[in-house]
């Protein structure tokens, strides 16, 4: 199984937050899956990567080329794939993937979740999307979807397009719970009348 993971690269943030990260690229690593990440060494990237290849695990990492310039790249990835821009970077993190699992995590993490979703409700993506809900850290998100779909701006459907953890432990179970995406997601992508 290959998941796609969004983290952040700050190294500001609380130290739980670095720990869950690390507990996430083993429990990964430990379940034979592969994970693609934005290639970055610092901040919950570097603790994601550095716990999966303490197990063995294969991580490939995905990096603008001004980041590589910059020395913001892993030296340890399984593989290192550089790309012009961040537009590329993202198109080749959700391509041939199983699974997102979003770390928080700033702007750059929240971009990612958010093009993952839009393209899940407009039938261009199916697979599962996990928040790691970390000390509660994505629920304020959550609610301020489901306002999103009380108002009108999303059918109720849509609010099963992702859900939260709140261990890295869980989020493997997760996806795998996850029922199936309808095929016919394009059809209902336009908010029906109430």
């Amino acid at each position: 199984m290959r998941i796609c993971v969004y983290a952040a690269s700050s190294n500001q943030c609380a130290p739980h937050f670095v720990d869950a990260a690390h507990r996430l690229g083993r429990a990964l690593a430990d379940a034979g899956c592969e994970i693609v990440f934005g290639g970055g060494s610092s901040g919950l990237m570097g603790a994601l990567a550095d716990g999966a290849l303490e197990r063995g695990g294969r991580v490939t990492g995905i990096l603008p080329r001004f980041m590589a310039d910059l020395e913001w790249g892993h030296p340890r990835l399984t593989e290192l794939q550089l790309v012009e821009d961040m537009r590329e970077r993202k198109h080749r993190l959700l391509t041939g993937s199983d699974a997102v699992i979003a770390l928080p995590g700033g702007c750059g993490t929240l971009e990612e979740l958010f093009e993952a979703i839009t393209l899940k409700r407009l039938g261009l993506y199916f697979n599962p999307i996990i928040l790691l809900d970390t000390a509660g850290f994505y629920r304020p998100l959550d609610a301020f979807l489901q306002q999103v779909i009380d108002a009108r701006f999303m059918n109720p459907e849509h609010a099963a397009m992702w859900s939260l953890v709140d261990s890295p432990e869980q989020a493997l179970p997760a996806i795998r719970a996850t029922p199936a995406w309808r095929e016919d997601a394009r059809d209902y992508a336009v908010v029906r009348p109430a």
